[in-house]
């Protein structure tokens, strides 16, 4: 068995040791993720401070510019080392979260799910069913008192429709008297014509012509006025 195996071993042998939390881990996590991030800034100064002195001894100091070139490999290696600690603790740190999350949202979920059943137990379906049939007892009741206010109420309309239409065709036969009364018919004389003087053929011509075209409108003008009474009657009527 591997010294390291041996070690992660004797480390959890101990029973009576509890397991951290969630958060607990997280915090260590974090805290060993900034103190390889320190460790790596370091070794990056350290690998050009290297380089630089390299530079600077070249052919003048061989075996101190080989030394320095040791050393920034070396620096070198364990910064990669150290990217590959970092990168699997990120997941790590990453999977404990979600786990973490994972447990939280299940017990929040328990909590709630122990709520409704808490509300539940004290729910009666037959209780339920009698409620929204009594609520709806109650709303017909105030649509019929509504309706009921809404309704017209008549005091003092108790009135004999044949009477109201009598009196009303007494007032508009009265009416129509009236508007006949006024009217003015044409006096139709009674005696006729008196005899024309002889004229000169072309003026006696021209007169009679006249006295014709008279006649015709006297006559159109009748049988205009005997077209409106006749209206007027059938409306009446």
């Amino acid at each position: 068995m591997s010294k390291l195996g041996k070690f992660f071993k004797g480390g959890g042998s101990s029973k009576s040791r509890a397991a951290p939390s969630s958060q607990e881990a997280l915090a260590r996590l974090r805290e060993t993720e900034e103190m390889l991030s320190k460790k790596q800034e370091y070794l990056e100064n350290r690998i050009q401070r290297e380089l630089s002195l390299a530079k600077k001894h070249g052919t003048q100091n061989k075996r101190a510019a080989l030394q320095a070139l040791k050393r920034k490999k070396r620096f070198e290696k364990q910064l990669t080392q150290i990217d590959g600690t970092l990168s699997t603790i990120e997941f790590q740190r990453e999977a404990l979260e979600n786990s973490h999350t994972n447990t939280e949202v299940l017990r929040n979920m328990g909590i709630a799910a122990k709520a409704m059943k808490a509300v539940h137990e004290n729910m009666d379906l037959n209780k339920i069913d009698d409620l929204m049939q009594e609520i709806t007892e109650q709303q017909d009741v105030a649509q019929e008192i509504s309706e009921a206010f809404s309704q017209r109420v008549g005091f003092g309309d108790n009135f004999d429709e044949d009477e109201l239409m009598a009196e009303l065709e007494e007032l508009e036969q009265e009416e129509l008297n009236k508007k006949m009364a006024n009217i003015r018919l044409p006096n139709v004389p009674s005696s006729s014509l008196p005899a024309q003087p002889d004229r000169v053929p072309g003026r006696m011509s021209s007169t009679s012509s006249s006295a014709h075209r008279s006649r015709a409108a006297s006559s159109r003008r009748a049988e205009e006025e005997d077209d409106d009474i006749k209206q007027l009657a059938a409306w009446a009527t």
